[in-house]
C-alpha cells in the first residue's frame, strides 16, 4: 500500500511539473501559454464526453487514456489558478477529501462508538438522502436559501432538468408514483398538438419544452439518467440508419435517390433484425 501511495504521489507530481513547464514563459508551449479558464472549457466538456464513450464501449484501456485526458484538464485549471494565486492542486484535492468525509459520517466517524444509531446500517437510498440533507446544510451556511441555487447552468439541458426536478422532489414537490407522471406526459403531448393546430409556432415550441421536461421526469421516476436514455436512443437510431444505408448500397441504390417508402421498408427491416 505504501509503495502504491508513493507511486501515485510521484506520478501526480510528475504531471503537475509537466503542466508547469508547458506554461513556463521561458521555453513553454505557445498554445498552452495562450490559454485561460474560458478557452479550455470546451476541451474539458469534450473530454468528459469521451470518458462517457469509453465507459459505454466497455473499453478499459480507452477509459484509462480518456481519464488521463480529463485529469489533465483539472491540472491545467489548477496551474492557471496557481499562477494567479487563487489556489492550486493540493487545495482542490484537500477540499474534495474534506467534503467526502463530511458527507459520509456513516463511514468516516473517528471512532466506531462515535457513530450515532442513524449513521450505522443504512442502505444506498438512505445514503443519498443524507447526502442531499448535508448539501442543503452547506447551502444554508453559504446563505443559499433555494434548493435550486447551485444547479449549474452549464449542464446539458436534460441533465439540468433532472437535477432541478430531483432537488424539488427532495423537499416533497413530486408525484408519489409514476401514474400521474404518465398522465402529465399525455397532457403535455395534447397541448403540443393543440398549439401546433393553432399555427402559433412560439407557443408550440414552449409546449414542446414542457413535453420534453415531462419526459425527463419520466426517466427520473424510472431511476434512469435522461442523458443516458437519450444516448441509447441515438445509438439505436444510428445502428438502424447505418443498416439502411448498407442495404441500399448493396442493392446499388443511393439513399438520396430512393423514396421515403423505400427507406421506411429498410428501416422496418433493421427493426426486424433487432437493431
Amino acid at each position: 500500500m505504501v509503495d502504491q501511495v508513493n507511486g501515485t504521489s510521484e506520478s501526480m507530481q510528475h504531471l503537475l511539473d509537466i503542466m508547469a513547464q508547458l506554461r513556463n514563459p521561458d521555453g513553454g508551449c505557445p498554445w498552452d501559454l495562450k490559454q485561460d479558464f474560458r478557452s479550455i472549457l470546451p476541451h474539458t466538456l469534450e473530454e468528459a464526453y469521451e470518458v462517457a464513450d469509453a465507459i459505454e464501449s466497455d473499453d478499459r484501456m480507452q477509459l484509462r487514456d480518456e481519464l488521463g485526458d480529463l485529469l489533465f484538464q483539472v491540472v491545467f485549471y489548477c496551474q492557471l489558478a496557481r499562477e494567479e494565486g487563487s489556489f492550486e492542486f493540493a487545495d482542490v484535492a484537500q477540499t474534495m477529501a474534506d467534503k467526502l468525509i463530511r458527507r459520509h459520517p456513516h463511514v468516516f466517524a473517528l471512532q466506531a462508538h462515535e457513530k450515532s444509531e442513524s449513521e450505522t446500517g443504512i442502505d444506498a437510498e438512505q445514503v443519498l438522502e443524507r447526502w442531499e440533507s448535508i448539501k442543503q446544510g452547506e447551502r444554508n451556511a453559504k446563505q443559499q436559501y433555494s434548493v435550486l441555487d447551485d444547479v449549474p447552468n452549464a449542464l446539458p439541458a436534460m441533465q439540468r432538468s433532472a437535477k432541478l426536478q430531483k432537488r424539488a422532489a427532495n423537499v416533497g414537490f413530486d408525484w408519489p408514483d409514476i401514474t400521474p407522471v404518465l398522465a402529465n406526459m399525455t397532457e403535455e403531448l395534447e397541448e403540443v398538438q393543440q398549439a401546433f393546430a393553432s399555427g402559433d409556432k412560439d407557443h408550440t415550441i414552449e409546449e414542446l419544452g414542457d413535453l420534453m421536461f415531462a419526459c425527463v421526469n419520466m426517466a427520473r421516476h424510472l431511476k434512469q439518467d435522461p442523458e443516458q436514455v437519450m444516448r441509447a436512443a441515438n445509438a439505436k437510431f444510428e445502428r438502424r440508419f447505418r443498416y439502411l444505408e448498407a442495404q441500399l448500397l448493396e442493392a446499388g441504390e443511393q439513399i438520396e435517390n430512393v423514396s421515403l417508402e423505400r427507406m421506411d421498408a429498410g428501416w422496418d427491416d433493421a427493426k426486424a433484425q433487432g437493431l
